[in-house]
């Protein structure tokens, strides 16, 4: 799909609206007789990243809706990643879960890469909580820990917001000096230490991939502050802060990064470790939205 440089934040936010009306459409067909009970004005948007995706399944009165049948919605292709969006409550609190994401490496602009926050933006969501799968690039994070993302490095040289704008949809300059929100970030530390979580704090730095990093580029993203390493979350981050949603991510670390492993990486070493640590995740992930989504 083309869209062109003189109407595309218009054409993308018209787009995005449609989508988020056939999601909030064909959820409520889906959840038939019970739709009365299904939250379809959510007050915290979730992004489930590799291997997360299982805890949309847990939602309350849930009912969900596969993107393959919304219009202009990217296609995900990355095993863990399934492609659906689901409305329900999580401890209580009215939630939209995206179970799986897209990728710039999987040939798709960063409009394209961005447009499902848009989506969760236009379905009425204005709290963002996102996850990730990343490698540790420091030995001290360990495979299985769970990192609060204090803040980020965006390395793709590709920005979501790059094209024709209108100020009246949504501003150009994008002030990022808080990308994460300090006020969830309180909370999530308060939440960990009541649920006895041991959590990390740190920097995320996000490159385009697909490709693993090589020992040299670990050891750049350690002088450069990063702690761990993804290859999305940071586009999505850039557009929910330009469109006025408060956002805060959780990174699952699934493996050391090249130079600090074992052996060479692979995919299935990420989901691996994902489910191995989705019960302790969820568990930290409900606690979480119970407390920030109950804030104004």
């Amino acid at each position: 799909m083309r869209v062109s440089p003189r109407t595309s934040l218009e054409s993308i936010a018209s787009m995005a609206r449609d989508a988020a009306s056939a999601a909030r459409d064909a959820a409520r067909r889906e959840a038939g007789p019970g739709a009365d009970r299904t939250p379809f004005d959510p007050a915290v948007a979730l992004i489930l990243g590799s291997g997360l995706g299982p805890l949309a399944k847990t939602l309350d009165d849930a009912a969900s809706v596969s993107t393959a049948e919304l219009p202009h919605y990217p296609e995900s292709t990355v095993e863990g990643h399934a492609g659906r969006i689901v409305f329900g409550r999580l401890r209580g609190v009215p939630v939209v879960a995206l179970a799986g994401r897209v990728h710039g490496y999987e040939g798709y602009p960063p409009w394209r890469v961005t447009f499902p926050v848009r989506v969760l933006s236009a379905l009425g969501a204005r709290k963002l909580f996102i996850t990730n799968a990343s490698g540790s690039v420091r030995k001290e994070f360990a495979p299985g820990d769970l990192m609060l993302i204090t803040d980020q490095i965006h390395f793709s040289f590709r920005s979501p917001l790059r094209g024709w704008n209108r100020e009246d949809l949504a501003p150009r300059f994008v002030d990022l000096e808080e990308p994460y929100d300090r006020r969830a970030l309180t909370l999530a530390e308060e939440a960990a230490r009541d649920l006895g979580i041991p959590v990390r704090r740190g920097v995320l730095f996000s490159s385009l991939g697909p490709a693993y990093e090589t020992a040299s580029e670990v050891r750049m993203i350690r002088r450069l502050g990063g702690d761990v390493a993804c290859m999305s979350t940071a586009p999505e981050v850039i557009v929910a802060r330009q469109l006025g949603m408060r956002v805060f991510g959780v990174s699952c670390v699934t493996n050391h990064a090249t130079g600090l492993s074992a052996g060479p990486l692979s995919h299935d070493e990420v989901t691996e470790t994902a489910d191995r640590v989705r019960s302790v995740f969820s568990r930290l992930v409900g606690e979480i939205v119970a407390r920030w989504g109950a804030e104004p």
